[in-house]
């Protein structure tokens, strides 16, 4: 691996050496400048395997791709983290499929924390309540939830928005199933809940936008309450 003092390159741009600077953060699919929090860092292990460094901790050179599952297949399909490591990497075709796995695991990690903070209610009858008096800032259900359910929470963020005659509803998001909340949240999986005001809250939302910015590019959800892909 090339030392940060090697003379730079246009792919030096991708490196960290410009973390501190003004649009340091550079994706090497796009080549579009962008904040930590519309990229995600890849570093490369020891072994040579290209790494996803969600938490932005790990040592070494590092390179960053905009948080877009598409991106991060072109840049494996086009051998573009080699290059933007200055090494001979190790790339796993799968390994767009591992970053939605490690950004759904931090989703559901930060829903955790943020029930124990109190800032994470679960249950209709209790998210319906958070949202009519203006407590929730964002409503979740599952992804096998109930029209039913989903239709009735959406009419209470609705009555919401007309009577507090803001510009934007209460976001509403369906990221994980039933299955994947058992299997990272036991108990404390959920068919309806909502995030509440508060460092703990506000990012879960962060993290659900990041994962919805990563599997479509943008918000998931309508207005009406549907998925994007589903209309």
């Amino acid at each position: 691996m090339m030392p940060d003092t090697a003379p730079e390159t246009l792919s030096d741009k991708d490196s960290d050496e410009l973390d501190g600077a003004v649009n340091g953060r550079m994706c090497i699919v796009t080549r579009e400048s962008g904040s930590a929090d519309e990229l995600i860092r890849f570093v490369a292990a020891p072994d040579g395997s290209v790494v996803p460094d969600l938490k932005r901790k790990l040592p070494g050179r590092g390179c960053w791709v905009k948080a877009e599952r598409a991106l991060v297949d072109k840049a494996v399909a086009k051998g573009l983290f080699s290059r933007a490591l200055k090494t001979k990497s190790n790339v796993d075709p799968a390994l767009g499929a591992e970053v939605d796995r490690l950004l759904v695991e931090q989703l559901a990690g930060m829903m955790n924390m943020a029930r124990k903070a109190g800032q994470f209610v679960t249950g209709a009858s209790k998210v319906d309540v958070a949202i009519r008096s203006g407590q929730a800032i964002a409503v979740f259900h599952s992804a096998d939830a109930a029209a039913d359910g989903v239709r009735k929470l959406d009419q209470a963020r609705k009555a919401w928005h007309l009577g507090m005659e803001t510009e934007s509803e209460i976001p509403a998001f369906l990221l994980l199933s039933t299955e994947e909340m058992d299997r990272l949240m036991g108990q404390n999986a959920f068919i309806h809940a909502c995030a509440l005001a508060g460092q703990a809250g506000e990012g879960v939302v962060k993290r659900a936008n990041m994962l919805t910015r990563y599997r479509d590019g943008g918000p998931n959800m309508t207005k009406g309450g549907k998925n994007r892909n589903e209309e």
